[in-house]
């Protein structure tokens, strides 16, 4: 096992109060049951990531007991076994160099789209400004391997979408940072929740594509407080739309 250096002490020590806190959000949202899911951060300025422990009740995280593991997905410091989704989570760390988080969840809704191989049509305003498109579907895997992480990447590469519904399978939500990516999990679940329920009305009516280009540049580059990302309820409490 390798050592982590002086100059990434900081950084890690900081990176594990950030995802412990952040899981707290999960349960709060009702995006997750039992020990199930997981929330995952990259270390700023080094190859390293923290991620949950494996089958631990959310009660009982805190910092200390965050794995930390490299891009390989090998644990660097952490004295419980990592999330059994780690090696999906570095695959995604290895090949989009641009995500800071990774978020796995089996919310309800969004389960049972991703249980049909169905992916969520951009039929809501909400839809257009957090995932500029669809929230599509990406193949079977089974966990344990990289082979989720695969399907993350190959799905989400080149897609607005920071949201994957992996088939029989659940979530996973990318981000520049791990409360980006917390944030698009619930986001995901709250969309699919209400297309569902409009689906039961009837067919839901579609947006123009154009139309959901200028709301997902309008709500990515304009809405909300200067320095802040879209939608980040830390600096300011206007409601989205607002």
């Amino acid at each position: 096992m390798r050592s982590i250096s002086p100059a990434a002490a900081s950084a890690v020590a900081s990176a594990r109060r950030n995802v412990a806190e952040l899981h707290q959000e999960l349960v709060r949202y009702g995006l997750v049951v039992w020990t199930a899911g997981n929330v995952s951060g990259r270390v700023p300025g080094h190859d390293l990531f923290v991620i949950k422990p494996s089958g631990v009740d959310y009660e009982r995280l805190t910092p200390d007991s965050m794995i930390v593991c490299d891009l390989a997905g090998e644990v660097v410091e952490g004295g419980l076994s990592p999330s059994s989704d780690t090696a999906a989570h570095a695959y995604v760390y290895r090949n989009m160099p641009e995500v800071g988080g990774v978020v796995h969840t089996h919310s309800t809704y969004a389960s049972a789209w991703a249980a049909r191989g169905e992916a969520v049509p951009c039929v809501l305003t909400a839809m257009a400004d957090e995932f500029g498109a669809e929230i599509p579907v990406g193949p079977f895997a089974v966990i344990g391997d990289d082979s989720i992480g695969r399907g993350i990447v190959k799905t989400l590469t080149g897609h607005r979408s920071p949201a994957v519904l992996m088939r029989n399978h659940g979530v996973f939500t990318i981000g520049e940072d791990a409360r980006t990516a917390v944030k698009a999990a619930v986001m995901c679940e709250d969309v699919a929740r209400t297309v569902h329920i409009s689906r039961q009305l009837g067919d839901p009516l579609p947006i123009d594509p154009a139309a959901v280009d200028r709301l997902y540049d309008r709500y990515q580059n304009a809405y909300g407080q200067p320095g802040t990302p879209a939608g980040d309820s830390r600096d300011h409490s206007a409601e989205q739309g607002a």
